[in-house]
């Protein structure tokens, strides 16, 4: 087995960390500066952590854009990452002062409760309000440049072609997840399905 340990390097052409843990699903944040302007990211460490209130969160490795919109505003939206949206989600991960809803051909459609827009196009959009921004330590305390952003979902949009007899079919989306590497991008496989026991 290669091991490592992570302060003295892995040894590999890529850091492997994040190939471990994955799939993962994407986070692809919209947000609101406080002068206005939207901002739209995808963001690689991306979850959901909480039924009751629903929370979803993200980790952006420093105190970027969409961070310093969600901590000044108190809002954002995630929408979902779908095969016929990859393209356009790579085209929104650019640096700099610009309006990625524009690069990437994408439309901000008016939300619900929130005052950030979502994206239009994607099949599934989650509005929410900030809950907490967590900036991230080491074991020994040292606090590191990342910060996690946690919002409670508070709207949510589902296309109803995805729903099935009531219930969300999650492969009719055909959701892209982050892999490994600088380019790993993966679909769903095959379903497993399985009842937990009790």
């Amino acid at each position: 087995m290669h091991f490592y340990e992570p302060r003295e390097g892995h040894r590999l052409p890529h850091d492997p960390f994040n190939a471990l843990v994955a799939p993962r699903p994407i986070g692809w944040v919209s947000s609101r500066s406080p002068d206005g302007r939207l901002n739209l990211a995808p963001y690689s460490f991306f979850n959901a952590f909480c039924y009751t209130p629903p929370i979803i969160g993200f980790s952006s490795t420093s105190r970027k854009d969409s961070a310093r919109n969600i901590e000044a505003g108190g809002e954002f939206v995630w929408n979902l990452v779908t095969r016929e949206l990859l393209e356009p989600m790579n085209q929104t991960s650019t640096t700099g002062p610009v309006d990625e809803f524009a690069v990437a051909g994408l439309t901000p459609e008016r939300s619900r409760v929130v005052g950030v827009p979502r994206v239009a196009e994607s099949p599934v959009a989650m509005e929410c309000r900030l809950s907490q921004v967590v900036q991230l330590t080491a074991a020994d305390g040292t606090p590191t440049d990342a910060v996690v952003c946690f919002g409670e979902v508070v709207g949510v949009h589902i296309a109803e072609h995805l729903l099935v007899d009531g219930v969300v079919d999650t492969a009719l989306a055909d959701p892209v997840l982050r892999g490994g590497g600088p380019t790993a991008y993966y679909t769903l496989g095959e379903r497993l399905d399985l009842r937990r026991p009790g």
